[in-house]
């Protein structure tokens, strides 16, 4: 494992094989760090001839107000309002976070990897970037995999979304008894998406707000599909 470059987003960095022809992207939830997804690697059993660049990157420390202000890794700010429900969002936070990961994006192609072969993931807040990013980003990627999350600023979704990445594979999956991001936000933006004519491939499991074994093996599955 080795350190992206310091004018880049910090990140941990983990090859499957020489001179990779793909990369992953994959962004952690608030409070955690890059490391948080590492042992995930083994568990998505990959052909052993694949040749794939994990990047985790580390989201920057900032105050959350879902956390009463606390300072902690977060890729946003951004509270939910119970009463309506909904969110209220830091766009200034999560634009800045989403010029953060095309960079990673841009670094990826200067190593000889096609926008094509990138694949942009996350998890709970990571996963609501990955949707930010990539389905605005101006260029052609892999798919766009959405964990335990929802679609930030959908109301904008309309008016940004790029028509390079209209058609990219989405995988979104969430559980069933998640209380920390409740899947009715999820299913909304499931439903959005659909609608937009986006193609969602959707799963829902028996868990709270975390990743199941079910849930790897469908994530190895998909990827399997897109990365050929």
């Amino acid at each position: 494992m080795t350190a992206i470059p310091a004018k880049l987003l910090p990140a941990i960095e983990l090859e499957t094989g020489a001179d990779p022809t793909h990369s992953i992207l994959w962004m952690h939830g608030l409070g955690a760090d890059g490391s948080d997804f590492v042992p995930i690697v083994d568990e998505l059993a990959l052909p052993p001839a694949s040749r794939i660049r994990f990047l985790f990157p580390h989201a920057p420390m900032r105050s959350v107000s879902i956390n009463r202000g606390m300072e902690m890794r977060a890729w946003h700010d951004y509270d939910i309002i119970v009463e309506a429900p909904g969110l209220r969002e830091n766009m200034a936070s999560l634009h800045d976070s989403q010029r953060a990961i095309e960079a990673l994006i841009a670094r990826e192609t200067e190593r000889g990897v096609k926008p094509e072969n990138i694949v942009l993931a996350g998890f709970s807040q990571g996963g609501a970037l990955a949707l930010q990013t990539g389905l605005r980003y101006s260029e052609k990627l892999a798919g766009i995999m959405a964990l335990s999350c929802y679609l930030p600023m959908p109301q904008m979704l309309a008016a940004e979304g790029h028509r390079a990445n209209f058609s990219t594979p989405v995988f979104m999956a969430h559980g069933e008894s998640d209380n920390t991001i409740p899947l009715i936000f999820a299913a909304a933006s499931k439903r959005q998406l659909l609608e937009s004519g986006y193609t969602v491939e959707w799963h829902e499991y028996r868990m709270a707000h975390s990743v199941c074994k079910e849930e790897m093996a469908d994530i190895s599955k998909w990827l399997g599909r897109i990365l050929v």
